[in-house]
């Protein structure tokens, strides 16, 4: 017969349970100090910039008169509505209209901006 181990014996009457909630105890030992110094300075926002006053009042988007649908997006959107009609709600269908419109005239915008045959893709490549 085989002598036990002091060690594995130890760790027989450890439970899987008891030794997970030691490594998270262990965890939030470490990690208090930290979020003390970040609790510290969260608790004392800056002072707010007070901004001058134009001088001159600006105008409001609302202020600015609604564009006409545009015929691309109204094509658009009769294509939803022959093919979703049935199970899109009529609020639903106003939402899909804004968002087909909103589509279309950053499309149009995109498509204003001319790009010359030598300019390169700007995107920025991160690994991880």
């Amino acid at each position: 017969m085989k002598p036990k181990d002091s060690c594995s014996n130890a760790a027989a009457q450890v439970s899987r349970r008891r030794f997970a909630k030691g490594i998270v105890a262990s965890a939030a030992l470490a990690a208090a100090p930290l979020a003390c110094s970040v609790s510290s300075n969260a608790q004392t926002p800056p002072a707010p910039k007070q901004s001058p006053a134009p001088p001159n009042p600006q105008p409001t988007l609302n202020a600015a008169a609604p564009t006409p649908p545009s015929p691309v997006a109204g094509a658009y959107t009769a294509v939803a509505r022959a093919r979703f009609g049935a199970q899109v709600t009529d609020e639903e269908m106003s939402r899909i209209e804004r968002d087909l419109e909103g589509n279309v005239r950053s499309t149009e915008r995109l498509r204003a901006f001319k790009l010359n045959n030598s300019d390169e893709p700007d995107f920025i490549f991160g690994a991880g």
